[in-house]
C-alpha cells in the first residue's frame, strides 16, 4: 500500500506530490487516515516567508488535522477506528513542564509539518497520547453539530484552540471587554470564544469583508483604515463606556500576525490591561515598553494550545456556540498549490481545508 503527500522542497517552489510506502505506527503511535487539514498562516510563513522548519526539507506541511485511526502501535490499541483531532502541539506529557500544565513549552513537543511530517497527505503517523477524540456516528459524522463534517473540525487543531488558550490564560470573564486585532481565522474564532465567555467583544481589522463576516457574532466592529489611531482609541473607549463596561483591564488579543496589528494592539493598552500576542510575524516593532509599567499592564505570548483545552474547545463547536461553517471552505488536496497562492494573495478569505 502507498500513501500520498505534498512536500515542500524549497521556499516558494511548487509543492511536490509524492507517493511513498504506507508507514507503520510504532509503540504509542497511530496511523491516521487524514480526513481534512487546514491551511494556516504558519504554513504560509514556512513556504513564502522563509520561517525555518525544525525538520529539514523536503517536508510535508500542515498541522490542523482531523482523521480516522486506521492502524495502531503497541499501547495505543484503544484508539483503533476512532475519529480524532491531532493537536498542533503535542507535548511528551511526562517532563517537568508537562507535569506542571505547561505542555506547550515542552522541549520535546511534536508539531506536524514542523517537527514531524504534516497533514497535507493521505496518511500521517502521530503519537497517540494527546489525541482528541471526536464523537461520531457510524458514518463518522460528528454528533451534536448539524451540518459540520469531520474534515471541517480539523481547524480546531490550531485556529480555534490557540485563541482558546490565550483567552483562558488571560482570565477573561463576563465582566471583561475583549478586543481582537485581526479577525481572520484565529481572531474570528477567538472573538466567538470570548463571546461564549460572556465578555463584551470588539473586532478590529482593516478588511471590511472580514469585519462584515464577524459582525453578527460580536458587539462592535471597527475598521482601522477609517480612523487615525487617536480616533480609533477614542471610538473604542467611547463604545465601552456606552455599554456600561469598565474602561480598565481590557483583554487585548493580537491575532493579525502583522506589525501594524501589533502596534495597534500595544497602543490600546489601558490601566490593568492584558495583551496576548497570538499572531506571528517576522517583522520587528518599535514600541515603548515602559507603557506596560505606566499602565500596570501585562503582555504575554501564546504558543499553540495544551491538549487539556481541546475537549472544552471541541464542546463549544459541537454545541454551536462557536460557528465554523461560515468561516471555512473545503478544497481537494490536489489543489494545494493553487490554494496556497490564493490565500497568500488574499483571494480566499475563509480558512481553507484540504481534503485528500
Amino acid at each position: 500500500m502507498t500513501m500520498i503527500s505534498w512536500q515542500m522542497v524549497d521556499i516558494k517552489k511548487p509543492l511536490e506530490r509524492v507517493e511513498s510506502p504506507m508507514p507503520s505506527p510504532g509503540e504509542g503511535e497511530v496511523l491516521l487516515k487524514v480526513v481534512g487539514c487546514g491551511v494556516c498562516h504558519t504554513d504560509l510563513g514556512f513556504y513564502y516567508g522563509g520561517v525555518r522548519t525544525k525538520s529539514p526539507l523536503p517536508l510535508t506541511l500542515g498541522h490542523e488535522i482531523s482523521g480516522i485511526v486506521e492502524a495502531v502501535g503497541a499501547g495505543a490499541e484503544n484508539w483503533d477506528k476512532k475519529a480524532v483531532i491531532v493537536p498542533a502541539v503535542m507535548p511528551c506529557g511526562g517532563c517537568d513542564v508537562c507535569v506542571r500544565g505547561k505542555g506547550n513549552i515542552c522541549p520535546t513537543q511534536k508539531m506536524p509539518g514542523n517537527d514531524i511530517q504534516g497533514g497535507f497527505a493521505s496518511h500521517i503517523v502521530v503519537p497517540a497520547a494527546q489525541l482528541c477524540e471526536v464523537p461520531v456516528d457510524e458514518n463518522y459524522t460528528p454528533q451534536g453539530a448539524p451540518g459540520l463534517s469531520l474534515a471541517e473540525l480539523s481547524v480546531i487543531a490550531d485556529a480555534v484552540t490557540t485563541p482558546y488558550q490565550a483567552i483562558a490564560e488571560s482570565g477573561l470573564d463576563a465582566d471583561d471587554t475583549a478586543i481582537f486585532i485581526g479577525v481572520g481565522g484565529v481572531g474570528g474564532f477567538g472573538a466567538q470564544i470570548a463571546k461564549s465567555f460572556g465578555a463584551c467583544v470588539i473586532a478590529i481589522d482593516i478588511d471590511s469583508q472580514k469585519l462584515e463576516a464577524i459582525k453578527p457574532y460580536v458587539d462592535a466592529v471597527f475598521n482601522v483604515g477609517e480612523y487615525s489611531f487617536k480616533d480609533l482609541r477614542k471610538a473604542v473607549s467611547g463604545f465601552v463606556k456606552e455599554q456600561g463596561r469598565r474602561r480598565t483591564e481590557w483583554k487585548i488579543f493580537e491575532t493579525s500576525g502583522t506589525a501594524a496589528g501589533q502596534k495597534t494592539a500595544f497602543g490600546l493598552l489601558t490601566f490593568g490591561a492584558a495583551l496576548a500576542v497570538v499572531g506571528f510575524t517576522m517583522d520587528t516593532l518599535d514600541i515603548r515598553l515602559s507603557n506596560l509599567m505606566a499602565f500596570h499592564a501585562t503582555a504575554r505570548g501564546n504558543w499553540g494550545c495544551i491538549p487539556e483545552y481541546y475537549k472544552p474547545t471541541l464542546d463549544l463547536v459541537l454545541s454551536g456556540k462557536v460557528k465554523l461553517g461560515p468561516f471555512v471552505k473545503t478544497f481537494a488536496l490536489d489543489e494545494i498549490n493553487d490554494v496556497f497562492a490564493k490565500v497568500h494573495s488574499r483571494e480566499i478569505l475563509q480558512r481553507p481545508i484540504l481534503i485528500p
